[in-house]
């Protein structure tokens, strides 16, 4: 047994940003490159922007500017400004802030005065400037440390914060920020305060009917019936049903996107079966109340408890201090709110209750063969003939949990190199037999009648919705060809037919693999397209060894393990909110229409334009 040393020098204080900076998980979550909606330079943008929107919710600012100028990102509010002797100790020093008085934040996002430190720990650049009643404090940062305290002067400025930011390369490597992921984000702040404009390297967000904008601008197609929208002081919530699979439901907490849900989302949950229960007098199901639900809820809570520092699952069970319970809240508005409006609506209710019945015959039509699904699917699982497993999986809550990932790939070749190259930790391998169906225009019976789809949805743990999801990362690596580009296309209609949330959620990726392979006696580059591989020969010298990978299979498990480690490259799958899904799926995926001929001999390219020239 080695004898590990313990003694005073062992105990260490950090500084408040070195421990930042050691334990950024702590405070936002996961590091990432800004190729996922959750990655840190999100959070940090989050994190000012939400004391610039308390700002506005206790009536201060109409607008907040915001920019984006390649790793710069500029925040800009017209609120009070912080005290002016207080600017240095508001961004730098923990557990400092307003929002420990209720009377200056009631209902304020952040309440643990930590956000806004970590975004100045986290930044190669950091600039805080405060306006307040024509004098402008203005303090500038490197990696937390103060390097210009300038002295305080007189402006004709307006009231309010600018904060001016660059993430740190060293934390989070080759960044960039992805404009669809902050479009989505600021639209969410405008829904949530109708009447607040943001502008947006030069576009302009408002929103004037709350959650109702929300829905109406995320959908592709009108819902099945007018969107229900209710309001009442410390809640407001709008929802309607779809034709799609599974629910879509977003949750927010005093402005903040709770996308993963927790109290309020249970509630409402709830709320919405046990009233429709008692308005049509039957015990409904309630995965057919809640079938192809499209859903916003959103609600003001007093101090709430968050389950991490990033806040995205409310743990808070009051509303506040001498308040009701949000269980008990959210189920009175919604009992009385919306048994009122169906009774008012004759004509919505009806059709509510046609949707529910149909959900209700489609589920009892595939019960019958369920079971035998999913025996089937335990045992092909148990003998490992399609799952090599890996041995931690995806928990939301546990941060140390996140990144599992599951490759699902082709063909016994593929499937064996990423099995005996991959971390068996954190990686896993669902091995396809030869090409899907296109599931296009089927009903759920196909994913348990179908052997492939059905223990795909098994090793993913999602018939029930992707809340037991079993890998943060479902990567789809199939070869560079036609083949493997059909496969995906394939795969990816099975997703955003049956189960569009993995899509929805950030959970779907692509695996990107080298082209070529260029080496001399010593050094190899490995290069993922034509001009990478130019740039190589150029690098390497005269008459280097060029090789071509054609498949997954080609490669060596030894090589592979280069490609799918710490500098794996994962292309998002995203599904914006003006993307026509269902149009698209129709086109690509449908019938073989005449337009789809005319659209592929229109864009046709011979074999050799696609050929790189060999040096």
């Amino acid at each position: 047994m080695t004898v590990v040393g313990y003694s005073e020098e062992h105990i260490k204080t950090l500084e408040w940003r070195e421990h930042i900076r050691l334990r950024p998980g702590m405070y936002i979550g996961k590091l990432g490159d800004g190729s996922s909606q959750d990655d840190g330079i999100y959070v940090l943008l989050k994190e000012v922007m939400d004391n610039a929107i308390d700002e506005y919710m206790m009536g201060y600012g109409k607008k907040i500017d915001v920019a984006i100028n390649g790793r710069e990102v500029r925040v800009r509010d017209y609120g009070r400004g912080i005290p002016l002797g207080k600017v240095i100790d508001a961004v730098s020093r923990m557990n400092t802030g307003a929002k420990y008085d209720s009377k200056a934040f009631k209902k304020s996002v952040g309440l643990n005065g930590v956000g806004v430190k970590a975004v100045n720990a986290l930044s190669s650049k950091f600039i805080i400037r405060s306006i307040r009643d024509g004098q402008l404090k203005m303090i500038e940062f490197e990696h937390g440390l103060t390097i210009k305290d300038h002295p305080q002067k007189a402006t004709d400025e307006e009231n309010g914060c600018e904060v001016i930011f660059q993430p740190d390369e060293n934390m989070f490597g080759n960044y960039f920020y992805i404009s669809e992921y902050v479009d989505t984000m600021l639209r969410n702040y405008v829904y949530l305060n109708t009447g607040l404009v943001i502008n947006f390297n030069g576009n302009k967000f408002l929103s004037r009917n709350g959650l109702a904008d929300l829905l109406s601008d995320s959908m592709e197609k009108e819902g099945l019936y007018p969107l229900i929208h209710l309001k009442g002081e410390d809640i407001e919530l709008a929802f309607t049903h779809g034709l799609q699979y599974g629910e879509e439901v977003q949750s927010f907490v005093n402005g903040q996107n709770t996308t993963q849900g927790g109290t309020h989302l249970h509630a409402f949950r709830e709320a919405i079966v046990k009233t429709i229960r008692e308005f049509y007098k039957k015990d409904y199901d309630p995965s057919d109340i809640r079938s192809s639900i499209i859903a916003a809820i959103s609600i003001k809570v007093e101090e709430p408890i968050f389950e991490s520092q990033t806040k995205t699952k409310l743990g808070s069970k009051d509303m506040g201090p001498g308040a009701p319970s949000i269980r008990n809240y959210i189920n009175e508005f919604v009992k009385k709110q919306l048994d009122d409006y169906l009774h008012k609506n004759p004509e919505t209710a009806r059709i509510l209750l046609k949707k529910i019945q149909d959900s209700e015959k489609e589920r009892k039509a595939i019960s019958s063969i369920q079971k035998l699904a999913r025996d089937r699917a335990k045992k092909v699982s148990l003998h490992n003939r399609k799952l090599r497993d890996c041995r931690i999986h995806y928990n939301s809550i546990d941060a140390k949990k996140l990144d599992s990932t599951i490759f699902i790939t082709e063909g016994d070749s593929a499937s064996g190199s990423i099995t005996k190259s991959r971390n068996v930790e954190t990686q896993a391998v669902f091995s396809l037999r030869g090409k899907p169906l296109n599931s296009f225009g089927l009903t759920k019976k196909i994913v348990y009648e179908n052997e492939e789809f059905n223990l795909l949805q098994a090793a993913l743990n999602i018939e029930e919705g992707i809340e037991n999801l079993r890998y943060n990362n479902v990567v789809i690596a199939t070869d560079a060809d036609v083949d493997g580009m059909h496969i995906r296309l394939l795969l990816l209609t099975f997703f955003l037919q049956f189960f569009p949330d993995l899509v929805r959620k950030g959970h779907v990726y692509i695996l990107q693999t080298p082209l070529f392979r260029v080496r001399n006696k010593k050094e190899t580059r490995y290069c993922y397209t034509p001009e990478e591989k130019l740039n190589a020969v150029e690098a390497l010298g005269p008459n280097p060894e060029i090789t071509r990978f054609k498949g997954l299979g080609e490669i060596s498990p030894d090589e592979f393990g280069n490609f799918i480690g710490k500098d794996m490259r994962l292309e998002p799958v995203r599904m914006r909110k003006a993307d026509a899904v269902n149009s698209y799926l129709e086109f690509y995926m449908g019938k073989n229409t005449q337009e789809r001929q005319d659209f592929i001999i229109e864009n046709l390219r011979i074999e050799e334009d696609l050929v790189e020239t060999e040096i």
